[in-house]
């Protein structure tokens, strides 16, 4: 919940600064305010979830949001107020002020539905989720849509609103490289041998005492090379995006939000008792994180698809010449990570040695995914040639006696 409330102000940082294109000191000194209270938004998180009969946390991270809302309004005023910072199509609009009162309203929906919640919340403790329902309706598209008189929309609620594909990618890459952080910090943190363990365990034999730790080397190698595959395959997309919408960047947001789950998995796999029961379902859990992170991926090239021509570039439209590899590539990571999971459910004693074996397996897939999409290409091109009934070939005369009958 934390990680999509924070997506959507980042989202919602977009669409703002769509609007104004130029910044200056003010804005600037603005704008690190609102990204300071941002970042403070997973302590109050944290402070609800440690004491979730106590209202501080709550008031806290509406208090945030609150002011947040407060500090764009000031952005708002402040660059309407010097029309040169802003969009060009505003700067020559007429209707100035409906767009800066239409952005206005939008901002100041979350803050006040955030006000009320405080105020209930006194009366009726348990209506403490009333600020989480607040940023996630944001995410929703059913809302009204006023029309601008200059039939230019900013602000909408609208699936196929334009995102800035630059900053979509440039967040992503961002939680890509955390991730990917995550997971040699946790190596750095546990699982470096304290030297007098070393001296008294294996008789001062540091080899001896890094091979006690080789489950956890080989899972970190694992989920690190998945994290880097499902960024190789989150880049390969967006070099074919032209443009991104508030959907796809819905898409996206859950996508990263289970990447971003993948050092939970990387702990969860070499944590429990080779054999257990509990292994077996840290194992299946992280399937079932890849799974859905990669599955989003998809979802997002679908959503793509459906308006190809404004969204993607020629080359992946259905029937283009990457079409096909670009599916393969997308499809490769669910396909994968559900069958690892139905394999553990059968097979759950080598359900360690299955997960593991996937993990250094996909890459070498990845490696081979071209050839693989031509052979398989080839194979359903012959099979559909050879199920073709033999008689249409023997209805076409051939050319040598078209030829010799036109003679005659």
């Amino acid at each position: 919940m934390t990680f999509l409330i924070v997506t959507v102000a980042w989202a919602a940082h977009i669409r703002l600064f769509q609007v104004i294109v130029r910044i200056d000191d003010c804005l600037a000194l603005l704008n690190l305010a609102c990204m300071m209270l941002i970042t403070f938004l997973p302590y109050t998180f944290s402070l609800m979830a440690m004491f979730p009969q106590n209202i501080l946390g709550m008031l806290l991270f509406c208090g945030c949001v609150m002011v947040i809302g407060i500090i764009q309004c000031v952005i708002v005023l402040y660059a309407f107020s010097r029309p040169f910072l802003l969009d060009e199509q505003i700067q020559i609009s007429e209707n100035q002020n409906f767009y800066r009162s239409h952005i206005l309203k939008v901002i100041m929906r979350v803050p006040i539905m955030c006000f009320f919640a405080i105020i209930f919340s006194f009366i009726f403790f348990q209506l403490v989720g009333g600020p989480l329902v607040s940023p996630v309706r944001a995410l929703s598209f059913t809302g009204q849509v006023e029309e601008s008189p200059d039939e230019v929309l900013f602000y909408t609620y609208l699936p196929s609103e334009p995102l800035s594909k630059e900053r979509v990618e440039a967040f992503s890459d961002g939680v890509y490289a955390i991730v990917a952080t995550l997971l040699i910090l946790d190596i750095c943190e546990d699982n470096v041998p304290d030297p007098a363990v070393v001296q008294q365990r294996f008789g001062g034999s540091l080899v001896a005492a890094l091979q006690a730790y080789g489950p956890e080397y080989l899972a970190y190698f694992g989920s690190f090379a998945t994290v880097g595959l499902l960024w190789f395959v989150h880049h390969s997309l967006f070099l074919h995006v032209t443009k991104a919408t508030r959907l796809m960047g819905l898409l996206n947001a859950f996508s990263l939000a289970f990447v971003g789950g993948l050092p939970l998995a990387y702990q969860l796999t070499h944590e429990f008792p080779r054999n257990s029961r509990n292994e077996l379902e840290a194992i299946q859990i992280s399937c079932v994180i890849i799974f859905f992170a990669g599955i989003f991926q998809l979802a997002l090239w679908v959503v793509a698809l459906y308006n190809q021509r404004e969204s993607l570039h020629p080359d992946v439209w259905y029937g283009g010449r990457e079409h096909v590899f670009m599916l393969a590539k997308l499809a490769l990571y669910p396909c994968v990570a559900l069958g690892t999971f139905f394999l553990t459910c059968v097979l759950a004693e080598f359900s360690a040695s299955i997960f593991h074996l996937m993990e250094i397996t996909v890459p070498f897939a990845f490696l081979l995914l071209r050839l693989l999409v031509r052979i398989g290409l080839a194979l359903l091109r012959l099979l559909f040639s050879v199920s073709r009934p033999d008689g249409r070939a023997q209805e076409r005369p051939s050319p040598c006696l078209w030829r010799g009958g036109g003679r005659g």
